[in-house]
């Protein structure tokens, strides 16, 4: 008698475990993992993904729910794919229903089936093919087509945009007779054969849409250092504006011309379209982008462009690093140093290190660069698991900025600004040069107070202050989003005697608008840039060259290219100094020399000057005299005589509840349990129960207990157990609770 065939399922679901399913009734072939279906669960139907076969199933035959309909005819997820997944969602404490979902776009997970679409590819006709090279002297366009298609043969629609091509310039040859039409499938069915070959044919002759860069020794020496054909790590630690784009473009160069694929993986998109416009003015309509800014149908078809081989180059934010590549090849990740490659609720994995994992099972390179490398990846390079490449300047005649302290003790501001600042922001602009004002603080003011009585404005659900925007007329808490008119009187005492005390952008703003009437002042935070398209228009205008005062938060930090930024002046950095969170420091190290290297990366040397309470700090001293490598050598030695990481492996359970002993009592018992699985000890550390940093949000309070550990391995086996106490023990209803595995973030 033949074994019935059990399928072992993922769905969404709160529950760490696979569920067994018979095949469908109306189904002959076999599922194979990595398609989706459709099966009962509960009282409902969802949709699910083949994991694995078997012979055998915990339950009775006779229990097990059939498989309602398939909705693939092949995998959607490769194996390798597949594997990487669930191990990311073991590794990280994560359903696999869950982890699984998550890494698919919205629309699959709701079970669409994409129709196939045609893309067009353009060749030149026979009749084309025998004209001679000037054969429409006076058509330049027609004249440019001719030759692109001459001289590298078939080419996309979206290709021929890439370099100038307009469809009114495709049609007019297309009726004359020289250029045809060779309609190709893509998207849900994946490539045909012929398809594959016409984009090798494609790959071999065209992927440049312009030439590459020079580089210099420095450039060089790195992109030699890059194996190609197998892992490893490459650690590009380059100075602000020292070129590792180009080396990452002229590394893409090499792989597509194998035929390959790069996965290229950037903190935002939407914030950086100087990035992204490099990656597509080089390559030849061959860029796919993946990111939230996307509709889900453009999320999908991008997915499907880089599962069919159809896209070479596949740009996108941390969930892209899940993305199937129907021929990989490289995988690079910039400003990987920067926190928003870890996801901070639901699948908390980190992009980065799932990267490393991909690379080295895929059997390809990864490069991460970053000015300012996180210490976790500094300490992999000094252990030898990394291969670090230094680009110590920057090309041309561009140098790196010079640094100027400002103690601001006993001096008098004005909006924030020192009068020493002042004056040399007055002579820069007098000069034709630009300046960029560096304040980490949206909204108009961040405390609103009476005068009179002392009342300030907290908001209602968590335990810190409204900050106020007044172009909003509102009061906006940063952590809920809760927002409150702003008031006329002191809800307290009524008088009109309300101050703002603080500086915020939209009030640096204000200032430098009064101060220098005759030059435009920018601002660029997550206010001013929410519309779409509003990041492009401000950098456009700042290309323009002419003078002007840029204001904005870290998102001036993220990869911009402004050539004639001259002076820098960073405001207030002083938090991060005495901040709860141990991370602060090096973040603080991180943000203030990605800021500081906007400056001078034309011709005009630059200038750096940086106001402190505490200019005097060892950390301060260290940073701008010998630079971020000697800062992170001083953190890297603190942390390890600290115990934290990367010398131990960190997790955190938090636990949140409307009663703050409701949440602080299951964090109690559940220490209670790891230290009877494993006691505590030199090498193994527990901490807590504990408020968080930020104690009550959204209306809940919240606690966290810190586990240590110097082995991964033990630490992982121990979260595996407490999990599982947790599932089988619920906590009370109104407690919830999560797991964050290597967290980077104590609030």
């Amino acid at each position: 008698m033949a074994k019935t065939c059990i399928y072992r399922v993922a769905v969404p679901s709160p529950l760490r475990r696979l569920f067994d399913y018979l095949p469908p009734k109306t189904a002959s072939d076999r599922i194979s993992p990595g398609c989706r279906v459709q099966v009962p669960f509960g009282k409902r139907l969802v949709v699910g993904l083949v994991v694995s076969q078997s012979d055998e199933s915990a339950l009775p035959a006779e229990k097990l729910r059939a498989i309602r309909s398939v909705i693939d005819t092949a995998p959607l997820i490769p194996d390798s794919l597949l594997d990487l997944i669930l191990w990311a969602g073991n590794y990280y404490q994560q359903p696999p229903g869950d982890a699984l979902m998550s890494a698919l776009p919205v629309l699959l997970r709701q079970g669409v089936v994409p129709s196939t679409k045609t893309e067009s590819h353009w060749q030149l006709s026979l009749h084309g093919r025998g004209l001679p090279e000037n054969a429409l002297p006076r058509a330049p366009k027609q004249q440019k087509l001719l030759g692109i298609l001459r001289s590298n043969g078939i080419q996309t629609a979206h290709s021929l945009a890439a370099q100038g091509i307009k469809r009114d310039t495709l049609r007019a040859l297309v009726k004359k007779g020289l250029v045809e039409a060779v309609p190709q499938p893509t998207g849900a069915n994946g490539s045909s054969p012929h398809d594959r070959d016409l984009k090798e044919s494609a790959v071999a002759h065209s992927i440049l849409a312009e030439s590459p860069l020079p580089l210099y020794p420095e450039q060089q020496q790195a992109l030699n250092s890059l194996e190609l054909h197998g892992f490893h790590t490459c650690l590009l630690q380059g100075e602000t504006g020292s070129g590792k784009t180009e080396v990452y473009l002229q590394a893409i160069e090499k792989i597509l011309r194998y035929g390959r694929q790069a996965l290229v993986l950037v903190p935002e998109i939407s914030l950086t379209p100087q990035t992204v416009n490099r990656f597509r003015q080089r390559f030849c309509g061959q860029v796919s982008l993946i990111h939230s800014g996307l509709t889900d149908r453009e999320r999908l078809q991008a997915w499907y462009d880089a599962r069919s081989g159809a896209a070479g180059v596949v740009i996108g934010t941390r969930s892209a690093v899940f993305t199937p590549l129907a021929n990989p090849g490289i995988i690079i990740i910039d400003e990987e140093h920067d926190p928003s490659f870890k996801q901070q609720d639901g699948f908390r994995y980190s992009a980065r290190d799932v990267a490393v994992m991909r690379a080295s099972r895929e059997q390809i390179p990864l490069i991460l660069g970053s000015a300012t490398p996180s210490l976790e990846s500094l300490y992999n390079g000094l252990r030898g698991r990394y291969r670090i490449q230094r680009l110590s300047s920057r090309p041309g005649s561009a140098r790196q900025p010079r640094w100027r302290l400002l103690d601001i003790r006993r001096a008098k501001l004005t909006t924030g600004l020192s009068a020493p600042l002042l004056e040399a922001i007055d002579q820069e602009l007098k000069d034709g040069n630009q300046v960029l004002v560096f304040l980490n603080r949206r909204g108009f003011a961040p405390t609103l107070m009476c005068h009179d009585c002392g009342w300030i404005a907290e908001c209602r659900h968590c335990a810190t202050r409204m900050t106020v925007h007044r172009q909003r007329r509102a009061m906006l808490c940063h952590q809920c989003e809760q927002q409150q008119p702003l008031p006329d009187r002191c809800p307290q005492c009524s008088s009109q005697a309300l101050v703002c005390l603080g500086q915020g952008t939209e009030r640096c703003e204000d200032g430098l608008s009064a101060l220098f009437p005759q030059f435009p002042v920018l601002r660029v935070d997550r206010d001013s840039t929410r519309r779409k398209q509003a990041m492009q228009q401000l950098i456009d205008r700042v290309d323009d060259g002419k003078a002007c005062i840029l204001v904005g938060t870290q998102i001036l930090a993220k990869g911009h290219h402004f050539p004639n930024v001259t002076l820098v002046a960073i405001l207030d950095t002083d938090n991060g100094l005495f901040s709860p969170d141990f991370r602060a420091t090096e973040r603080m190290g991180q943000l203030i020399t990605q800021v500081a290297g906007r400056a001078g990366r034309g011709e005009k040397p630059g200038t750096v000057i940086l106001q402190s309470h505490h200019c005097d700090h060892p950390l301060i001293t260290r940073l701008t005299r010998d630079g971020y490598a000697a800062f992170a050598r001083d953190l890297l030695d603190e942390r390890q005589r600290a115990g934290l990481p990367p010398f131990r492996h960190m997790a955190i359970f938090r636990a949140e509840s409307e009663s703050a002993e409701s949440a602080r009592d299951m964090l109690g018992r559940l220490r209670q349990v790891a230290e009877l699985e494993a006691s505590p000890g030199p090498a193994l550390t527990y901490l807590g129960p504990l408020p968080s940093p930020l104690e009550k949000r959204g209306g809940r309070y919240r606690f966290q207990l810190i586990l240590l550990d110097e082995n991964r391995h033990r630490l992982q086996q121990l979260l595996t157990r407490l999990c599982a106490v947790l599932d089988n023990d619920k906590p009370p209803r109104q407690v919830r609770w999560s797991v964050d595995v290597d967290s980077q973030d104590m609030v």
